[in-house]
């Protein structure tokens, strides 16, 4: 799996995970590929969004990571690129089911609600949990219109 960049963003209330999740990533001996913000500074949320979202459309192998206040601006925007699952995720058991029936490629974390510590916790599941296949694919293929 660290073969790969992995694209992250954030909005200016994700700014302090993003950091965290990238400094425990990088020790793990991932790439980054760091789409910003980078301060704490008030910002919109969809100009880190959309370019998180590109990148990892154009790689079907690609997982990214998105972080907003409450996780769902970012996700909404994510999801409007054709070929991105991108799953708002609290809770480790989210970020796994995410992974192993949707085949989520993107995660979306609510920086207001959950601690830094639950982040890289959810982070690391949801970069080493894979795609169970079968009965989910039939479903994800009906997701497109």
């Amino acid at each position: 799996m660290n073969g790969y960049i992995i694209p992250i963003g954030c909005d200016h209330a994700g700014h302090t995970l993003k950091e965290a999740i990238s400094k425990h990533l990088i020790t793990k001996g991932f790439k980054l590929q760091d789409f910003g913000c980078f301060s704490e500074d008030s910002i919109d949320y969809p100009d880190y969004a959309h370019p998180v979202a590109e990148f990892v459309s154009a790689d079907e192998n690609i997982l990214g990571i998105l972080i907003c206040g409450s996780g769902n601006g970012i996700n909404m925007t994510a999801n409007k690129h054709q070929g991105v699952r991108s799953a708002l995720c609290w809770t480790k058991e989210i970020a796994v089911l995410a992974r192993q029936h949707n085949n989520a490629n993107i995660i979306a974390l609510p920086a207001r609600f959950i601690t830094i510590e639950e982040g890289i916790m959810m982070v690391d599941a949801f970069l080493t949990t894979d795609f169970e296949g079968g009965r989910h694919q039939l479903r994800i293929n009906k997701i497109n219109v």
